[in-house]
């Protein structure tokens, strides 16, 4: 069978979900109360039946992941980079590598928002010895706000570019899956 990344993501949160409620089936019936002098309602419960339901649902999850990540290993993803100076740059990447490579740039990102939202000078009043003190104390940056900012600023437009990508290929690149 061949699908999308796009499709497959669907047929897993519905296998998930079926597997879900097999185990709730399995968790409500694989016990039952009864009192010693009435009769007992015994819930339907087939164990071979339910362990059965749950090993082909996953043995479809496994399948479908490996052709997932398979076909992430050897396909290749050309991102389209647009710079502010009117640079343009295409770049060829296997999905993986985008991925690892969107993971480490959103890491950064966030990073440099903090930085980026720094003032250049702050005022501490914490400390031992803070209310003793006459004289203030600051904190001040030690790098480049402006700088900063186009950092980040670059590294957003690259995450944007990679997912336009990856959204691309995750709706129309489409690969085999034995089900």
């Amino acid at each position: 069978m061949k699908m999308t990344s796009a499709y497959a993501s669907k047929v897993l949160r519905k296998l998930n979900e079926d597997k879900e409620f097999w185990r709730g089936k399995e968790e409500e019936g694989c016990l039952y109360v009864a009192a010693l002098d009435e009769q007992p309602v015994v819930p339907e419960y087939d164990y071979r039946q339910v362990s059965e339901t749950i090993r082909q649902i996953d043995e479809k999850i496994v399948r479908i992941k490996h052709a997932i990540n398979l076909a992430n290993l050897t396909s290749t993803v050309r991102v389209e980079f647009e710079y502010e100076d009117t640079q343009h740059v295409e770049k060829e990447m296997t999905v993986d590598q985008l991925l690892i490579r969107m993971a480490q740039l959103s890491r950064r990102k966030i990073f440099l928002d903090g930085l980026r939202k720094r003032d250049p000078k702050v005022r501490i009043n914490s400390g031992l010895y803070a209310s003793r003190k006459t004289t203030p104390e600051y904190q001040y940056i030690n790098y480049d706000l402006a700088e900063v900012k186009e950092d980040y600023d670059r590294i957003d437009r690259e995450l944007a570019a990679m997912q336009i990508a990856l959204d691309r290929y995750n709706q129309t690149h489409e690969f085999a899956v034995e089900i």
